[in-house]
């Protein structure tokens, strides 16, 4: 049985521009932390926010989609990777450079009934966006085992905040940090001892937990990576196959219908291609092998 799609987000998103408050370091990556009262007291675990980047004069047009790792007391709070320019530009910002910021937006992590043992995965700086997570299923009652794992120690994201609220495993491909290996041979280990599942990293990752979810009979959600240009479901740049209730597959815009999907829903092994039995295939003169 496929599981339940994400629940809607709960609030509209807003559009501000926000004041950074915070800067760390955190290994390979940025922390950065705004005032951002209106954004943070409507997100909820799993969303995320599209920043505006390169300043007013910027020819980079496109926002910078990013999960949301913490609010509270007004804050809001993410990590960066600095990649691209974009991105770069993001984790240069300093205490009293000024942000443009829309959000929050997206589908949240649905929540299990109380109590419910839960598994989170983090791989590199996927794992800030399970801290909020872990804090929600804390209150509900779960017990929280956290996975998280990375190509070097550097790649590492959050271990500290995940360590306050779960049993938490750190893994290394290189082993300079934790066990060497990957996340998915401490899942095998332990997803037959939760209820639930929730992961947020990169989609090979992504793909590999849910079958083992799947194939454990686990119920598994998944929060993907996929680039979000727009935000707001206009671009179609996010869009991946996913299976609907009726067991039809449709192209799902991550930043809308999205970033959190029912891992057992999104075919993994079509994104990036077009298959003839996805709606509307047919219309697009795509036929059958």
């Amino acid at each position: 049985m496929l599981t339940e799609p994400a629940p809607r987000a709960p609030s509209a998103p807003v559009q501000r521009v926000v004041e950074v408050v915070g800067r760390r370091p955190v290994g390979a990556y940025v922390e950065l932390t705004f005032d951002a009262p209106e954004v943070a007291a409507r997100a909820v675990p799993g969303q995320f926010v599209a920043f505006a980047v390169g300043g007013r004069e910027s020819a980079m047009l496109l926002r910078r989609s990013i999960a949301i790792a913490g609010t509270g007391e007004g804050r809001l709070t993410v990590v960066v990777a600095p990649h691209g320019p974009g991105s770069t530009w993001l984790a240069g910002q300093q205490p009293g450079a000024t942000v443009d910021v829309v959000g929050p937006l997206g589908r949240p992590f649905p929540l299990p009934e109380p109590g419910t043992p839960a598994l989170l995965v983090g791989g590199g700086y996927g794992a800030a966006a399970l801290v909020g997570l872990a804090a929600a299923l804390r209150e509900r009652g779960s017990d929280v085992a956290a996975v998280t794992g990375a190509a070097s120690a550097d790649r590492l994201c959050s271990v500290d905040e995940l360590t306050a609220l779960a049993d938490v495993t750190v893994l290394t491909d290189d082993g300079s940090a934790g066990r060497r290996g990957w996340v998915t041979d401490a899942v095998a280990e332990l997803v037959g001892e939760v209820g639930v599942v929730y992961a947020c990293g990169p989609m090979g990752m992504l793909r590999a937990v849910a079958e083992l979810a799947t194939a454990a009979g686990v119920p598994s959600y998944v929060a993907v990576e996929e680039s979000m240009a727009c935000g707001i479901g206009v671009c179609m740049t996010c869009v991946l196959p996913v299976v609907g209730a009726d067991g039809r597959t449709r192209f799902s815009r991550s930043c809308t219908e999205g970033p959190v999907f029912g891992g057992d829903r999104v075919r993994f092994a079509d994104v990036g291609t077009l298959t003839a039995d996805v709606v509307g295939a047919a219309a697009m003169g795509v036929l059958p092998a």
